[in-house]
């Protein structure tokens, strides 16, 4: 590993144990916002669309970053800490019937209402027509994240991974949220 490297890496690490939040919140915006210029770039777009990377980043940073620091620290408040196998299982369910729905939830109503601007009727329409497919999609992908998570991860790396994750995931939710008028456009 270059110096370059390390050295960024020691400071990031100074950055998370002294501004847990902040830094979480940050490493969410910017991986947030990855995600968007990737699925921008997937999809063809030849011009990159900044108002649309910056909303995305701004929910990473305003939402993602501050919503999992926070259910981490409730999670381990509720399980004491445990990492035993049962627990884990436990956290992992929990996630996945409260966090997980909400989250999808959310952000096709953001994506819809705030980046594409549509109207509360169609995004309604299209949360409709393609929630249930996406949460299916995310029952069978995000148990296995969550398990790796809570088994693996000490707490003040759990967001920073689940923001990775997240990051490519982001692409499947950015790329299931547009609209089919944005898709022609």
């Amino acid at each position: 590993m270059s110096d370059l490297l390390k050295d960024a890496l020691r400071k990031y690490m100074i950055q998370l144990q002294a501004h847990p939040l902040r830094t979480k919140a940050i490493t969410a915006g910017v991986l947030a916002g990855f995600s968007d210029l990737s699925a921008q770039k997937i999809t063809g777009i030849k011009k990159i669309q900044v108002r649309r990377l910056l909303l995305m980043m701004l929910y990473g940073f305003a939402y993602g970053g501050p919503f999992g620091h926070f259910l981490h620290k409730l999670m381990d408040f509720i399980f004491k800490g445990k990492k035993d196998t049962k627990t884990v299982a436990k956290k992992v369910i929990l996630e996945q019937l409260t966090s997980s729905p909400w989250n999808n939830f959310l952000f096709m109503m953001y994506y819809g209402l705030i980046v594409e601007g549509r109207s509360w009727g169609l995004v309604r329409n299209k949360i409709r027509s393609d929630y249930p497919k996406v949460q299916f999609a995310a029952w069978k992908f995000w148990p296995i994240v969550g398990w790796v998570n809570y088994q693996y991860m000490p707490i003040q790396f759990r967001v920073v991974f689940h923001s990775f994750v997240a990051s490519c995931w982001g692409i499947f939710l950015n790329l299931k949220a547009r609209s089919v008028a944005v898709k022609n456009a």
